[in-house]
C-alpha cells in the first residue's frame, strides 16, 4: 500500500483507495454508516422530533453558507440570505428547548449523516482530482477530519452515557443491543476519523 502521509501530493483516481490516509475514506463511510442505521432503527420511549428538526436546520444552514461563499466568490448573486436566518433560528430555538427524558440520539443521527454526507463528497472530490493537488485542499482535509473526529466524540460519550443508563432498566432489550453497537461502531469512527486527522495533518506539513 502506498502512502502519501510523508510526499506533497494528495492522490486522485484509483490511487484514492489504495493510498494512505486516503483509503480510511472506505471504513469511515462503513462504519458511519452502520451508526446511522442503528440509530434510526431504535425506538425511542416518548417520540420527539426534535432532533431530526436539529439535523435538518443545522445541515441546511451550513450547507447554505457554503453555497453563499461559492456565490460570493463566484461573482454570482442569490437570494439565500432569508434562507441562512430563518434556518439558523430554528436551529437556535430547537437547541434553547429542554428534552426530558434526555436522549442523545438526535445528535448522533446529526453527526453520523452530516460525515456521511461530507465524507462521500470528500471521496468523490478526491477520486476525481477537484483538489489539483492544491495545498489549500490539504489544510481543509486534516481540518475536516479533524472537526469529524471531535464531532464523533461529542456524539459517543453521550450516547455510551445513555445506554449503560438503559442498562438498568432492560438490559435484554433489542434496543438496549442495537444501542450498544451503535456505541462501538460510533467510538470505531471516532478512532479512524482522528488517524485520518493525524495522518493528513502530517502530510500537510509537507506542503
Amino acid at each position: 500500500m502506498a502512502s502519501s502521509v510523508t510526499g506533497n501530493y494528495l492522490p486522485r483516481g484509483c490511487a484514492v483507495f489504495t493510498t494512505m490516509p486516503d483509503i480510511l475514506f472506505i471504513p469511515e463511510l462503513i462504519f458511519g454508516g452502520l451508526v446511522w442505521i442503528l440509530v434510526a432503527s431504535t425506538k425511542v420511549a416518548l417520540p420527539n422530533p426534535q432532533g431530526w428538526v436539529m439535523f435538518v436546520s443545522v445541515f441546511c444552514f451550513v450547507f447554505t453558507t457554503v453555497w453563499l461563499l461559492i456565490f460570493l466568490f463566484g461573482c454570482n448573486k442569490g437570494g439565500i440570505w432569508p434562507g441562512m436566518v430563518f434556518g439558523g433560528l430554528v436551529w437556535i430555538l430547537v437547541a434553547s428547548t429542554h428534552v426530558k427524558p434526555e436522549n442523545p440520539q438526535g445528535w448522533v443521527m446529526y453527526v453520523s449523516v452530516f460525515c456521511f454526507v461530507m465524507t462521500f463528497l470528500w471521496l468523490v472530490i478526491f477520486a476525481c482530482g477537484g483538489h489539483k493537488n492544491s495545498g489549500g485542499w490539504a489544510t481543509a482535509d486534516f481540518v475536516y477530519h479533524f472537526l469529524a473526529a471531535l464531532f464523533y466524540l461529542s456524539a459517543s460519550v453521550p450516547l455510551a452515557s445513555v445506554t449503560i443508563a438503559f442498562s438498568k432498566i432492560d438490559a435484554s432489550s433489542k434496543n438496549y443491543k442495537i444501542d450498544i453497537a451503535a456505541v462501538v461502531f460510533s467510538y470505531t469512527a471516532t478512532l479512524l476519523y482522528f488517524i485520518h486527522f493525524i495522518l493528513s495533518a502530517i502530510r500537510w506539513k509537507s506542503f
